[in-house]
């Protein structure tokens, strides 16, 4: 078995086949990689960032032939991978800056009390990394969400090892990105075995169910992450799994701002749902809006354009979908777009359907469909849309758009929408996630798996740490994050006081 990239501009293969990893080599990885969490673990914060910089100026040394690689496997376009890239540096070097900050680790002291009931001894507690993380790449962000993407970052970070399954809509992209982050792994004396990649659907299958591997992190299908989700937790010793999966984004345009600004909000959701093909998991297809504004919509639709999609498989899926929606009694075409003349090209597509029909028809309507193209739900009443909110599928954004006098109307809208969304946008649109500690990339089911949980921003860390408690040890036997003189100065709470101290 093999394991074969393609150009998605011409359906040609592209670069030789990688040979899929067998049972034996996931075995011999994942007992190296643990070998080296021993010792990864143990390093200073310090250390373990000055290393990730170091696979930050590496990979951006290598830019222009991991772009030149990854645009011919993926056709995402050299300025999209260019950025893509650059943030996939800028993710690492921002776990390193969080090392070095350190309170990431939530340290906590509570003194001793022995006349309170019950009597509280001297207790102290750090978060501590977990061990192995397997980590499965996605396919539309080849750096971001991938080899090094932010669950490998995040998982280094905190002091994990990783092996990471390559996704097959990249082999050559993905053997490239790991090349360039072993040499520089190595340079900076971290242990062997730290970060290893394998390739092929049974050795991801073989990585979940493996006893070393204590985490996964996914970013995918449904299906696909429901499959691994199942075996993750039917394990003699059930693992975490953290995956991020689909998404429907609704996007609830209020009459107020319809009127106001129909063009500005037309232009922003033709740019955002065609954004890379609409291959996005941010991508904004349901829209609930006043009759008024479709024209408007149809019109900035019928003037964007599509492009190659990232593999044969999803573009037959998005052209299957789009044609049931097409024939389907149940929405009305608003428009289509332009799409090039390329092999695995996605023309983007805009339906539109009454709400009472929407309602109706929730479950069939609510299907994600992979790529540029959206449902307009019309009405004429927003407190109409309200209850309809609670009943859509978990996601990961809901979005507003209102007028200066509509907050009274976006507030209510926001209110349904945080009981299904991780996360909430106010005149803009949900394509874009920043770099941040306030950032949640996740939510309710099918959209992640926890969505107590961010698989992007400095959050995501969280997901490979665990609570160890020290209990009466002597000061000089303590982790140093929890030591009475503080040696690396970062903030802690004691006795309750979040503070340096």
């Amino acid at each position: 078995m093999s394991v074969q990239g393609y150009n998605p501009r011409t359906g040609e293969p592209f670069g030789d086949p990688l040979e899929a990893t067998s049972d034996t080599e996931v075995d011999r990885l994942c007992e190296a990689a643990h070998s080296a969490f021993e010792v990864w673990s143990g390093w200073s914060a310090q250390d373990r960032a000055r290393v990730l910089d170091l696979v930050a100026d590496r990979l951006d040394e290598n830019s222009e032939n991991l772009i030149s690689v990854c645009d011919s496997e993926t056709a995402l376009g050299v300025p999209r991978l260019t950025t893509e890239l650059k943030r996939t540096t800028n993710q690492l070097r921002m776990f390193a800056d969080v090392l070095r900050e350190g309170s990431y680790v939530e340290a906590m002291i509570d003194s001793p009390n022995m006349d309170i009931i019950p009597p509280r001894p001297d207790v102290r507690r750090v978060l501590r990394p977990i061990g192995v993380i397997a980590v499965y790449s996605a396919s539309n962000f080849p750096f971001a969400l991938s080899t090094v993407g932010s669950d490998t970052a995040s998982a280094l970070a905190a002091g994990c090892a990783v092996v990471v399954k390559g996704h097959s809509a990249h082999p050559n992209t993905t053997r490239e990105t790991a090349r360039v982050v072993t040499a520089a792994l190595a340079e900076g004396g971290a242990p062997e075995g730290l970060f290893s990649v394998i390739y092929g659907t049974q050795s991801g299958v073989r990585l979940v169910q493996h006893p070393l591997v204590k985490a996964a992190g996914f970013t995918g299908s449904i299906g696909g992450g429901r499959a691994l989700y199942d075996l993750a937790n039917s394990r003699p010793d059930p693992i975490p799994f953290y995956g991020e999966l689909g998404s429907v984004n609704p996007t609830v345009i209020l009459p107020g701002a319809a009127a106001e600004r129909p063009e500005e909000i037309a232009a922003g959701f033709a740019q955002s749902v065609t954004m890379g093909v609409g291959q996005f998991c941010t991508n904004p297809g349901l829209v609930f809006a006043p009759s008024s504004i479709v024209d408007e919509l149809g019109k900035a639709v019928a003037g964007s354009n599509g492009g190659a999609m990232l593999n044969e498989r999803m573009c037959d899926s998005y052209r299957s979908h789009v044609e049931a929606l097409s024939n389907s009694d149940l929405v009305a075409l608003v428009a289509t777009g332009n799409a090039p003349d390329e092999a695995w090209a996605g023309k983007p597509a805009l339906f539109s359907v009454p709400l009472e029909t929407f309602v109706a028809n929730l479950e069939k309507l609510t299907e994600e469909n992979f790529g540029p193209s959206g449902i307009i739900v019309t009405y004429s009443d927003v407190a109409d849309v309200l209850p309809v909110l609670a009943k859509l599928p978990g996601t990961l954004t809901g979005t507003v758009h209102a007028s200066p006098s509509e907050n009274k109307e976006a507030a209510a809208v926001a209110a349904e929408l945080h009981k299904i969304a991780g996360r909430l946008i106010y005149n803009g649109w949900p394509t874009g996630i920043a770099l941040a500690w306030a950032m949640q990339h996740g939510g309710p089911w099918p959209a992640t798996t926890n969505a107590i949980h961010t698989s992007i921003g400095v959050p995501g860390i969280y997901r490979w740490l665990s609570p160890v408690t020290y209990q009466t040890w002597p000061d000089e036997l303590l982790p140093p994050e929890l030591q009475d003189a503080n040696p690396l100065g970062i903030t802690r709470r004691r006795d309750g006081v979040l503070a340096k101290h």
